[in-house]
């Protein structure tokens, strides 16, 4: 089981490296709803160290998210990002706090409308750099 753990380091790292700017949006959101999927496991399990780990790094990575916004370029989509990642923070911070699956649940049905947006635009944003 290490070998495959130090593989999927590895792997994750390289495509982090390789990635241009939208894609590393794409491995940040993939690296949130992951983290709060295994912080659920961590939870139903009563690995209540494990389900803090895991949801303070969610936490995290959704901050990070936060700082790439551009609002001068972004407008009204921005602020509205801002906001959002702001609440799932938040939200993220309670289902911590109380042990809420739930909460969880709710965080990562936002962030999952955002990322298939986000994904939605990848051929557009490659095509733009071909041209």
């Amino acid at each position: 089981m290490n070998a495959v753990h130090q593989y999927q380091k590895v792997n994750t790292q390289t495509s982090v490296v390789d990635a241009d700017p939208h894609r590393l949006i794409q491995l940040l959101l993939d690296g949130a709803l992951e983290r709060m999927s295994v912080a659920k496991n961590r939870i139903q399990a009563k690995d209540f160290e494990g389900k803090n780990r895991y949801l303070n790094k969610s936490i995290e990575i959704v901050g990070g998210l936060r700082s790439f916004l551009d609002f001068e370029r972004g407008g009204d989509i921005a602020g509205q990002l801002e906001a959002l990642y702001d609440y799932v923070e938040r939200r993220l911070f309670e289902a911590n706090v109380r042990n809420n699956i739930e909460i969880i649940d709710e965080c990562m049905t936002h962030l999952k409308k955002v990322k298939e947006g986000w994904d939605g635009i990848r051929q557009e944003v490659l095509s733009k750099k071909i041209a």
